[in-house]
């Protein structure tokens, strides 16, 4: 099989297992077990949200890397509160998503680029939290078509939006 197929297949299906929105610059996420995903905004109660159009209006990060952040940081645990994501993925590799449109339960969200830390996770995380991160810091999707999302809603991909063979 070509490189280009294996790139339009994720045969694995994942699920939600956290949902955080930041209402105000500067707070701290506020965790959720239901939200509201807005076409063209984002998490609803996000502040990310209140206004429309651009490419990160949500972030999602995969759940397995928590434990490979906190170990890379020096740290027993890492709780996806000071890591600034919207959604927390297990079971489905996120970054075969980056370029894909997926659902989460039934709305329909498509990969628009890496989730790259910011300096804040050196004060997060402490001294290498940043470089900790970096490589696992996640996806920004868009809101294709809201829905009410819940915590175990599953994960599909639904097709590729571009194919990048260089990157797999």
């Amino acid at each position: 099989m070509k490189l280009r197929e294996l790139l339009r297949s994720v045969p694995q299906v994942g699920h939600l297992t956290w949902i955080g929105v930041r209402p105000i610059k500067g707070q701290p996420m506020e965790v959720v077990r239901a939200g509201e995903l807005i076409e063209g905004r984002g998490l609803s109660g996000d502040r990310k949200a209140k206004r429309r159009g651009g490419k990160r209006q949500v972030s999602l990060i995969q759940a397995e890397h928590l434990p490979l952040i906190a170990s890379l940081a020096g740290l027993e645990g890492v709780a996806p509160t000071i890591l600034r994501r919207n959604l927390v993925v297990e079971g489905i590799n996120l970054l075969s998503l980056r370029t894909a449109r997926f659902t989460i339960g039934h709305a329909l969200l498509e990969g628009s680029g890496y989730c790259a830390p910011c300096a804040k996770m050196e004060s997060a995380l402490g001294e290498g939290g940043f470089s900790a991160m970096r490589g696992h810091g996640g996806i920004i999707a868009r809101v294709i078509e809201g829905a009410t999302i819940h915590v175990g809603d599953e994960v599909r991909f639904v097709d590729v939006t571009e194919v990048r063979t260089p990157e797999a």
